[in-house]
């Protein structure tokens, strides 16, 4: 039996504003799927933005830990994201396990961290290719 990641849920206000955040800073288009979903594809693994007030009248606070994308090009995303006016680190860094990245939160309030694709996991260690 194999898993993959089928999908990320990431609890919105303001489906619009997040919508157009991500659309912008990952160069992607995404569909709205109902009233107060909007589903983006990040190389098979759908990013679910939900507005759970707009849905079914919940409120519904913004996740408490990062999530994290692979990216080509950090210093494009960096500069898009800079742009966008998010929360933003300040710099792109270079980790003390060898992750090139930069952590930035969502006009929602989630904790993303955006990361050079090439940067590779290898069980304990961090490679570049």
């Amino acid at each position: 039996m194999t898993a993959r990641l089928y999908r990320i849920i990431l609890p919105v206000s303001g489906l619009d504003t997040t919508r157009a955040f991500y659309e912008r800073v990952l160069a992607l288009t995404g569909e709205q799927v109902s009233v107060g979903r909007y589903y983006i594809d990040c190389g098979g693994t759908i990013l679910a933005l939900f507005d759970a007030k707009v849905e079914d009248g919940r409120d519904v606070p913004p996740n408490p830990e990062h999530v994290y994308f692979a990216v080509s090009d950090l210093d494009d995303v960096f500069r898009r994201v800079k742009e966008t006016g998010a929360q933003s680190d300040d710099a792109i860094a270079t980790q003390p396990w060898g992750e090139r990245s930069f952590y930035a939160k969502d006009p929602s309030g989630n904790p993303v961290c955006f990361v050079d694709e090439q940067t590779i996991f290898a069980g304990g260690r961090f490679i570049e290719e």
